[in-house]
C-alpha cells in the first residue's frame, strides 16, 4: 500500500499556477529524486504536499500520521542570535512526535547521538548554532529532519552549501536510511549525477509532471535526454 498518494494536485501563488495537476503515489522504500529546471515548481511541489502551501485543488493523501515525515526546506533559518545549541536544535525535531509529553527520554538522546555521528557532526553537539557556519547549519538542519523522519524524509536542495566531501557522504547517508531503516526519501536536487546514480525514481516536472517511474526508464527517455543536454 503506498504511504502518499498525490492526486491531481495545483497550487497557486496568486493567479500563477507553479504547479498543474500533478499525480503520483509514494511507497515504502521508495527513493525519489525530483528534477527540472528554476521555476519548474519542484519546491512548491514538496510544500503543497505537505499542507505548507494551501492547494488550489486535488489533494494529498497520507496513510500514516503526518507527525512520522521528517523535513529540510530549501531555505531554513532561526532567528538571528537564537540561543539554542546543536543538541537542542537537532532534538527539535522530535517535538511533533511527543504528543503531550514534554520530557525527553533516554531513548531520544541516544537516537541524537546516533543521528550526529551517522552525519559526523557529533563535535558540533555542544556548540551553539549561531557560531556555526551555513554549511555546518546545513548539516544540523538535516540532522534534525533525520530525527523527525520515521516513514518519510522529503529533502529540498539538502547539499546546497555544503563541503563536497560531506556531500559524498551524504548519498551514502541516504542510502543506509533508504535500505535499513526502511525510510522512503524524496529529494529536490540540483545534483543531477550523483541524484540519478542513487535514485530508484525520477520525477521530472515543469509545473506539469513530464515523467515519474524508474530510472532506467527515465534515462531512455525524451525528457531525460533533452534536460541531461542542457546540463
Amino acid at each position: 500500500m503506498e504511504l502518499i498518494s498525490c492526486e491531481n494536485l495545483v497550487v497557486k501563488y496568486g493567479e500563477k499556477v507553479a504547479v498543474d495537476g500533478v499525480s503520483f503515489k509514494i511507497y515504502p522504500k521508495d527513493y525519489i529524486v525530483i528534477l527540472g529546471e528554476n521555476g519548474s515548481g519542484k519546491s512548491t511541489l514538496l510544500r503543497g504536499m505537505l499542507g505548507l502551501k494551501r492547494p488550489a485543488s486535488g489533494g494529498v493523501i497520507f496513510n500514516f500520521k503526518r507527525n512520522e515525515v521528517g523535513y529540510m526546506p530549501q531555505k531554513t533559518a532561526l532567528k538571528k542570535g537564537f540561543p539554542a545549541s546543536v543538541q537542542e536544535v537537532v532534538l527539535s525535531g522530535f517535538v511533533n512526535g511527543m504528543g503531550f509529553s514534554p520530557f525527553f527520554r533516554p531513548w531520544h538522546f541516544n537516537r541524537l547521538q546516533e543521528v550526529l555521528k551517522l552525519l559526523k557532526i557529533e563535535n558540533l553537539k555542544t556548540m551553539y548554532f549561531k557560531n556555526l557556519s551555513k554549511g555546518q547549519q546545513q548539516k544540523v538542519f538535516l540532522a534534525r529532519a533525520i530525527i523527525a523522519a520515521k516513514r518519510v524524509l522529503f529533502l529540498d536542495e539538502p547539499c546546497a552549501g555544503v563541503d563536497p566531501m560531506f556531500a559524498e557522504h551524504f548519498y551514502v547517508v541516504m542510502k543506509m536510511l533508504n535500505e535499513k531503516q526502511n525510510i522512503a526519501i524524496v529529494m529536490v536536487s540540483h545534483d543531477i549525477k550523483s541524484a540519478i546514480f542513487c535514485a530508484k525514481k525520477i520525477l521530472h516536472i515543469n509545473k506539469k509532471l513530464l515523467f515519474f517511474g524508474e530510472v532506467a526508464a527515465y534515462l531512455k527517455s525524451n525528457v531525460s535526454k533533452a534536460f541531461l543536454k542542457e546540463k
